[in-house]
């Protein structure tokens, strides 16, 4: 496996920012064909591109993979074109995936895309595969804040959480139902012609996240989307993610020609 830090500046957030790329290596005197599959991984609300490898064993768990690992920061802006901020969603929508695959050989066929995230990145995930469908395969949540982010401030006893939250998504009263709202989203896919992408869901018992987490996959259920659905003992924690980011690498359709 090969780790390269990336920094560039992007034209759309106007500034220069940062992901790291783990990219397997061809056997000595062998060559590469084709491009690579890839995963996009994507961080939780207080974290950064780094944060995977440091906190689980992410570039070991995919050493027998043929499988690129892309894991991009976009600050506390859940995956949003922010309402005060930056423009991070259009980022990691349409700009990202263009850059990194100018960077290196990544494929941009629909059978070879696949995302994941936990908590912040959790949410980020599946918006990104049920906005785009048609992109991406798969997509995993580990303890993903799944919830009506309008209901969220709404009951907050926090004043700055809320506020917040609407500087991310700007008018609360108009989440619900709009482009950042995944239940919304779930049910536009399931009621599209583009197939579903494939969705694995899972959270630990203990997690702050759990009831959210229930609230998603019975919907998800009941819209009949291809979920499969995991829990157990465990809080908001990364010794939980660790665990469970091998699940979802074991998850991934991937073809026969991905694997080493």
């Amino acid at each position: 496996m090969a780790l390269f830090h990336c920094n560039f500046f992007s034209a759309v957030l106007g500034l220069s920012v940062s992901m790291d790329v783990i990219l397997p290596q061809p056997q000595p005197g062998a060559r590469r064909e084709g491009k690579l599959p890839v995963l996009w991984l994507l961080h939780g609300l207080s974290d950064d591109h780094t944060i995977w490898q440091r906190r689980t064993s992410i570039e070991r768990y995919v050493e027998s993979m043929n499988l690129a690992v892309v894991m991009p920061a976009v600050d506390r802006s859940f995956y949003t074109d922010m309402a005060q901020g930056n423009r991070y969603w259009t980022y990691i929508a349409q700009e990202l995936p263009a850059l990194a695959r100018s960077f290196f050989p990544l494929s941009a066929q629909r059978e070879d895309n696949f995302v994941a995230g936990l908590s912040m990145g959790g949410y980020g995930a599946f918006k990104l595969a049920l906005s785009y469908p048609a992109r991406y395969a798969a997509a995993a949540s580990l303890s993903g804040a799944l919830h009506d982010f309008a209901e969220d401030a709404a009951a907050s006893e926090d004043p700055a959480w809320a506020a917040e939250l609407a500087r991310v998504f700007g008018d609360l009263t108009k989440f619900t139902g709009g482009p950042n709202d995944v239940y919304a989203l779930a049910t536009r896919v399931a009621k599209g012609k583009t197939p579903s992408p494939r969705l694995y869901q899972c959270c630990g018992t203990e997690d702050f996240l759990y009831a959210g987490n229930l609230r998603f996959k019975a919907h998800a259920e009941a819209l009949g989307l291809p979920l499969t659905y995991e829990e157990g003992p465990g809080e908001h924690v990364w010794s939980y993610w660790d665990v469970m980011i091998q699940r979802v690498l074991a998850w991934l359709p991937l073809t026969e020609r991905m694997k080493i």
